[in-house]
């Protein structure tokens, strides 16, 4: 029995372009559930639809965040410096990539991701790539995430800067590339940014492929 090939469904209306579109939609009233001196903030937004009808606005809960960095440092066998790092919110310990907050207003988030390299890993790199800028949830959080690559490392003084907290308590390795995204694909290892940067830059065909078993 021979199978007619699927046809594709025909589009309706004009074809779509695949970009976000900013811009906000009314806040009639907004009330400060936390605020302090720390990264976060908390507050209760009641959002008017655009056209809608008096009394048609809805609460929105909006976590607002500085923003963040995180770093793909890639050595010359292709092995990617990880952290192991605790995390309450989750109650355990996460295999990450070094990461920091935008939180200097104004500062370019290049020389974010140097700093912060610098501070968790001791690391500096010579060779920087931007690999993408992500909105981690929108639904109810303004941060920005920006992902790099770093490349041509060297071990350097992270000179004045102590670790608190979590941090004081991190460890920091070395995984394999490939062996770090095979994890990463088996649910092995979690968290959100990790994965991002190393599927872009394998995508890419920035990273991977040299010394791991895969």
């Amino acid at each position: 029995m021979t199978r007619e090939p699927a046809h594709e469904p025909s589009p309706e209306g004009p074809t779509q372009t695949l970009r976000d579109e900013p811009g906000g939609w009314p806040v009639v009233g907004s009330t400060d559930l936390h605020r302090d001196d720390w990264v976060i903030a908390f507050r209760l937004d009641l959002v008017h639809p655009p056209g809608g009808e008096p009394g048609a606005a809805f609460p929105r809960l909006v976590l607002e965040h500085p923003g963040a960095v995180v770093v793909l440092a890639v050595d010359a066998d292709e092995r990617v410096l990880c952290l192991r790092q605790y995390r309450h919110a989750l109650g355990g310990r996460y295999v990450e990539l070094p990461a920091g907050l935008c939180d200097v207003p104004g500062e370019d988030p290049l020389e974010v991701a140097r700093r912060e390299l610098v501070e968790e890993a001791h690391l500096a790199a010579r060779e920087w790539a931007h690999l993408l800028t992500v909105r981690a949830s929108p639904g109810v959080s303004d941060e920005v995430v920006h992902l790099y690559l770093a490349r041509r490392l060297t071990e350097v003084d992270p000179g004045d800067f102590e670790p608190e907290h979590e941090e004081a308590h991190m460890e920091t390795f070395w995984a394999p590339f490939d062996d770090l995204l095979r994890a990463v694909l088996e649910g092995h290892v979690t968290e959100a940014p990790i994965a991002l940067a190393l599927l872009v830059a394998q995508a890419r065909g920035l990273a991977g492929g040299a010394t791991s078993s895969v």
